[in-house]
C-alpha cells in the first residue's frame, strides 16, 4: 500500500477490524501488555504494519522498537534540588540524540503495605500505578530514577520487566541496576570533621529519611566521624525528616529549644539547611554567631550572600552525564554483562561563613 492509496487517517478501530480483535486488545498490544497471547499480538502488529498505523505514542517503536526517549522520575518538582539535576540530564540526552520526559512519583513506596519486594506487591503496584503504566507502555526506552527509597517497588518492577533504568544520586541494594552516586558517607564525615576541628563538641543533626540511601549513608558518615572524635550524638539533638525546607525549619526550632543547645547543626541537604536558617532568624538567633549550620549538595543558592552556607559539594552535572551514558549503553545493548555498574563520585567540602568556631563560652 503506497502513500497515494493509504487512508488519510487510520485508527485503532481499523487495526482491530483487520486483526479481528477488539480495540482494547489493540491498545494492550501496543502497550506491550504481557497478558495478550503471542498469536494475537502478532496478528495485531501485522495488521498495524499493513495499514501503516502510527499511534503518536508508540508508532515509531512498531518498526524500530525504539522511541529515543528517556523518562526522568522525580518526587517533588517544587524542590530546588531537582532543576539542577534535570537540566544536565536533558542536555546530555540531547547530545546523544535522545529526548527526555519528566514524570513524578509519590513519596510512598508503590504497592502498599506488606512485603514490598514480593511478586504479589509488585503485581499490585503495576495495576494501580499510573506512573508504572506510563513507564511500561513502550513510550520510553529507559528510565532515570532519582527518588528511589530502599523499600520502593518501582525499581524492582522495572528490573523484573527488563526495562533499562539507572539510579541517580540514590540507589537500592538488592536491585541489580547501574548507578551514579556521590560518596555520601564520606561527604558527611568531611563536614563533621571540619566542625570538630573548629572546636564544636555539642553537635546536632537533622538527618534525612532513613529509608533512602542518601539519608542512611549521610547519617552513617556523621555518626562515624563523631565517634572517631570521641564525642557523642545524643538522641535529644537528632531529628529525622524529609529533604524539605519545612522539615529543616521544624527540626531546627526543636533543636534550639534543647538545653544546652547544639553549637552546630549538620543538615541532610541544603534545602533542609535553608529551612533551619529561616528558623534561626525567626527565633532571633544568628548564624554562625549563635549556631553554625552545614548543608549537603552545594546548590547555587548555598553561595548566596544571605546564606553563605558551608556545604558538601556533589558534582551533579558529572553524575547526571554519567547516568545518561550508563543508561544509553544499556538501551543500545552495548554492555556485555548484566552485573550492576556503580560510579561513585568524590565529594568536596565547601567552607563558607555559616560554619565558624563556637562562640566563646558556648
Amino acid at each position: 500500500m503506497d502513500g497515494a492509496s493509504r487512508p488519510e487517517s487510520v485508527t485503532s478501530h481499523d487495526v482491530a477490524r483487520a486483526a479481528g480483535v477488539s480495540q482494547s486488545t489493540v491498545s494492550r498490544v501496543l502497550r506491550n501488555d504481557r497478558r495478550v497471547a503471542a498469536s494475537t499480538r502478532e496478528r495485531v502488529l501485522s495488521a498495524a504494519s499493513a495499514l501503516h498505523y502510527v499511534p503518536s505514542e508508540v508508532g515509531r517503536s512498531l518498526v524500530t522498537r525504539s522511541t529515543r526517549t528517556i523518562a526522568i522520575v522525580v518526587t517533588d518538582l517544587g524542590n530546588a534540588f531537582y532543576p539542577h539535576l534535570i537540566a544536565p540530564l536533558h542536555d546530555e540526552a540531547s547530545v546523544q540524540n535522545y529526548r527526555t520526559v519528566l514524570l513524578t512519583e509519590t513519596v510512598e513506596p508503590l504497592g502498599g503495605d506488606g512485603d514490598l519486594g514480593s511478586a504479589e506487591a509488585e503485581a499490585r503496584a503495576e495495576e494501580i500505578s499510573p506512573l508504572l503504566d506510563r513507564l511500561l507502555n513502550r513510550s520510553t526506552d529507559g528510565v532515570v530514577l532519582t527518588t528511589s527509597r530502599l523499600d520502593g517497588t518501582l525499581p524492582r518492577v522495572l528490573a523484573r520487566r527488563s526495562m533499562p533504568f539507572v539510579f541517580l544520586t540514590r540507589f537500592v541494594e538488592g536491585v541489580a541496576a547501574d548507578s551514579a552516586v556521590v560518596d555520601n558517607s564520606l561527604g558527611a564525615s568531611l563536614a563533621t570533621g571540619e566542625a570538630v576541628r573548629l572546636g564544636h563538641v555539642r553537635i546536632g543533626a537533622i538527618f534525612g529519611p532513613p529509608d533512602t540511601s542518601t539519608g542512611r549513608d549521610r547519617e552513617r558518615g556523621v555518626r562515624a566521624a563523631v565517634t572517631a572524635a570521641g564525642l557523642e550524638l545524643p538522641d535529644a539533638v537528632v531529628r529525622h525528616g524529609n529533604f524539605t525546607f519545612e522539615a529543616g525549619h521544624q527540626a531546627m526550632v526543636e533543636l534550639m529549644a534543647q538545653r544546652p543547645r547544639p553549637t552546630v547543626v549538620l543538615c541532610s541537604n541544603d534545602i533542609v539547611a535553608i529551612g533551619a536558617f529561616n528558623a534561626t532568624a525567626a527565633l532571633g538567633l544568628s548564624v554562625p554567631g549563635d549556631v553554625s549550620l552545614v548543608g549537603f549538595d552545594d546548590l547555587p543558592m548555598a553561595a548566596w550572600e544571605v546564606f553563605g552556607l558551608t556545604t558538601v559539594h556533589q558534582p551533579m552535572e558529572a553524575m547526571a552525564r554519567a547516568a545518561v551514558e550508563l543508561l544509553i549503553e544499556r538501551i543500545e545493548g552495548r554492555v556485555d554483562s548484566d552485573a550492576a555498574r556503580q560510579m561513585v563520585f568524590e565529594p568536596r567540602l565547601v567552607v563558607r561563613r555559616s560554619l565558624a568556631p563556637p562562640a566563646t563560652g558556648a
